[in-house]
């Protein structure tokens, strides 16, 4: 990672949670910052302590919206300059039995958690591309992106978003701008709650046990302000994945065990 101090980033849910963590280590080097998010209030507070750092824009948006997300690109570029730090950081958890899912849930879990990633990549990679001074995208997904569990409605869009920085790191090379995907293990933040500010009903089904069980494990988890350490890391060491803890190693191990126990051995002809 080049010394990135007077650049530019962009941070979808930047006013709170990861991207609040992500914030202030930026803001500690020098990176002027942009933070965008659906809450207002968060943006308010996140903005007015980080102001104290380095230069700040915040602009609400609903990552889905398109034409949202190319506005605050071209206010964000006009008063801070171009951006060459894109993190594509905000999310939902929602929770749901196979059994209570909807058409509803599917649009929001996915619209948020990998069309919003979409959006941000079709936002900004062009400008950067055209500029040709090279970048860097971080993009957020989860463990969960890594192993399954019966949640499909969240494993889904997470292991797109692990697939799709995958291949974005491949494709990026030749321009100079490099990919990392945030795979986080339990991080202490609101985000159970704020996702049922979104809609209550990404939770049907579930028992009120459950939820707070669920809340309980992640407070349990690293604080914000150490995953953005985590993340300034990585990206010194372009690293492809960025981990916050190695809860999910034991699975990982044994998916990749048994992915390659399923491969069909090549046969060797004894007679060549």
């Amino acid at each position: 990672m080049r010394d990135w101090e007077n650049s530019v980033a962009f941070i979808t849910g930047g006013g709170q949670g990861i991207g609040l963590g992500i914030a202030r280590a930026l803001g500690r080097r020098g990176v002027r910052l942009a933070l965008a998010d659906v809450d207002e209030a968060a943006l308010t507070r996140a903005g007015e302590e980080l102001s104290r750092l380095t230069a700040v824009e915040t602009v609400p948006l609903d990552v889905r919206d398109r034409q949202g997300f190319a506005s605050a690109a071209d206010l964000v570029e006009a008063r801070l300059g171009p951006v060459d730090l894109l993190f594509n950081n905000a999310g939902i958890v929602p929770v749901s039995p196979v059994t209570e899912l909807t058409y509803e849930k599917w649009d929001l879990a996915l619209g948020v958690n990998l069309t919003g990633v979409v959006n941000g990549l079709q936002t900004f990679l062009p400008r950067m591309i055209e500029r040709g001074a090279g970048g860097y995208v971080v993009n957020t997904a989860s463990g969960a992106g890594l192993v399954a569990d019966a949640n499909v409605l969240y494993v889904t869009g997470k292991f797109a978003v692990v697939g799709l920085s995958e291949s974005l790191r491949l494709a990026l090379g030749r321009y100079g701008i490099d990919v990392s995907v945030l795979c986080p293990g339990p991080v202490d933040t609101d985000i159970i709650r704020n996702t049922r500010t979104v809609n209550e009903d990404l939770f049907a089904g579930v028992p009120g046990s459950a939820l707070r069980d669920a809340e309980a494990f992640l407070r349990g988890g690293v604080g914000i302000d150490a995953v953005g350490e985590m993340v300034i890391a990585g990206m010194r060491a372009r690293s492809l994945w960025i981990h916050t803890s190695d809860e999910v190693r034991p699975s990982v191990e044994a998916r990749m065990t048994d992915l390659l126990a399923s491969t069909p051995v090549p046969v060797v002809d004894a007679t060549s």
